[in-house]
């Protein structure tokens, strides 16, 4: 599908729609889950709910427990499946420049102007994005290729301020691996590196006995 025989809308509609998200059946899922910061390492359990809420268990430490949750959310939330109207219908789009890799640049305008997302093989491989009074710019680097869209594989991600475009932190690099269970692919892996004051970050979620529950009876 090229630029070139597609308005803008449309293009990036259907990289939105490659997107690999759950459906609609979605019942949630258990997992035991191994989090290593750093030296240390913590176990316990996590659960997924079908409205995509998440519960952590049997993690003592409150700041372990927190980023375990935190990972879950954000992994979670982004295999909610909205419609391409619900999410961008008060937005308008327009061509940018193409750059030397061949990345389209989406430039948007209405409810999210100054946002701007790069587009190659039918898929979102640059985002920059105002959210919650911080700019986050995400470049992805390698996807998994699924039978119903694809996956963030290797990824970074920095933060800036809107007004003075000041970085906050450093930037953040991610790895994440899947398994499908049942219908379903599932984050097996998060590693994240960077720099925190200096020092090399490295943080390791592990989630493995993936288990899918039961649908709730009608």
């Amino acid at each position: 599908m090229s630029a070139n025989t597609l308005d803008a809308r449309d293009f990036f509609r259907s990289a939105y729609e490659n997107r690999y998200t759950w459906d609609q059946a979605f019942p949630g899922y258990t997992a035991d889950v191994t989090f290593k910061d750093g030296d240390r390492t913590f176990t316990g359990q996590v659960r997924v709910n079908e409205d995509m809420s998440t519960e952590v268990f049997n993690i003592e430490d409150e700041q372990a427990l927190a980023q375990v949750k935190s990972q879950l959310w954000e992994t979670s939330i982004h295999r909610v499946r909205r419609s391409f109207e619900d999410v961008h219908g008060q937005n308008t789009f327009s061509y940018g420049n193409t750059d030397d890799t061949g990345a389209v640049e989406i430039l948007m305008g209405g409810k999210s102007e100054g946002d701007r997302y790069k587009l190659r093989d039918n898929e979102v491989c640059h985002v920059h994005r105002h959210i919650h009074g911080v700019v986050v710019t995400i470049d992805t680097f390698s996807s998994h290729k699924t039978e119903e869209g694809y996956l963030s594989h290797r990824y970074d991600s920095i933060y800036h301020d809107p007004k003075t475009g000041e970085q906050k932190g450093g930037k953040s690099y991610f790895e994440d691996n899947y398994e499908k269970v049942a219908d379903y692919y599932i984050l097996t892996s998060r590693v994240i590196t960077g720099e925190g004051n200096a020092e090399p970050v490295r943080k390791e979620f592990g989630f493995s006995n993936i288990q899918l529950l039961q649908p709730a009876m009608v």
